[in-house]
């Protein structure tokens, strides 16, 4: 199949990952409050760390504000100053105007997703995914800014200390979660909707046989576990999973299980359930 004629097929929103509202329970206000609690009780738990805590967070305006400081703190190199990537960073979230959105449902997502996470002020200043995909969102802005050369230079960087090569033209909506980001690919074509979990090692690349539209679609709610690669322009269906080491290349109904190289079905899962929530990673009974 051409990727013309599977870039036709589908439903058209997918192109565009919807922007799921913050609910009341976890809005934008509230997370930040939270954090900045977190850190001013760090602050006397690790007094070594706390210039850090207290430039990163308690002295941040916002947690958008919070965002930019970190990512230049880590992203910050010889070639570009973190001066320089704190502005450029600043600037990619002031001009999204749901970037704040976007930010608070990725860590959210962790929050609810990860049982190591203990409170928000972890992932924030040390999980390697969160911070992978704000810089991401980071290199995606200038991307569309017409700055290709500033958006591949973020997202080498990504891949140098982060572990996880995102294409800056790459779509992904918010409340995902990507967990260790050690391995991760995901290519220039590549679509993820919403409330997507993402492990270790996962690979969404071309066939090697396309030019133009060759990665994959994940819709909303699909778990990709541990080393999962699919691979060409395939669509995996809302609520799916992936398990490990499958190898992807076809498309994935909704709600089923796919195992196996290359992938096949092995389970329906419940419409009800969502594998990007659960983390469930069994995949078929007494297996």
């Amino acid at each position: 199949m051409t990727a013309g004629s599977q870039a036709s097929r589908g439903p058209s929103n997918l192109l565009r990952p919807p922007l799921r509202s913050v609910s009341q329970t976890t809005a934008g206000s509230d997370v930040w409050r939270a954090m900045r609690a977190e850190a001013e009780a760090a602050l006397i738990e690790e007094p070594l760390y706390a210039g850090i805590i207290q430039a990163t967070v308690l002295d941040q305006p916002s947690l958008v504000h919070a965002f930019a400081y970190r990512l230049a703190h880590r992203l910050g190199d010889g070639d570009l100053a973190r001066l320089s990537t704190r502005d450029l960073c600043l600037s990619a979230f002031e001009a999204d105007p749901h970037a704040g959105e976007h930010a608070v449902r990725d860590l959210v997502a962790i929050r609810e997703r990860d049982p190591t996470c203990r409170r928000y002020l972890d992932p924030f200043l040390f999980y390697k995914g969160l911070a992978a995909l704000e810089g991401y969102r980071v290199a995606h802005w200038l991307w569309h800014q017409g700055r290709a050369t500033l958006a591949l230079h973020i997202q080498s960087r990504i891949s140098e200390v982060f572990g996880a090569d995102i294409h800056p033209a790459a779509r992904i909506g918010s409340g995902v979660f990507i967990d260790h980001a050690t391995g991760v690919v995901i290519g220039e074509t590549t679509v993820i909707a919403d409330d997507v979990s993402i492990l270790q090692s996962v690979t969404l690349g071309g066939n090697g046989k396309e030019s133009g539209d060759r990665h994959p679609k994940i819709e909303r709610g699909v778990l990709l576990s541990v080393g999962a690669k699919v691979l060409g322009n395939i669509r995996v269906g809302e609520g799916a999973k992936v398990a490990a080491a499958a190898v992807v290349l076809h498309d994935v109904p909704a709600h089923t299980t796919v195992a196996g190289v290359p992938a096949r079905v092995v389970s329906r899962i419940i419409a009800a359930e969502d594998p990007a929530q659960t983390m469930d990673q069994f995949f078929a009974d007494g297996i």
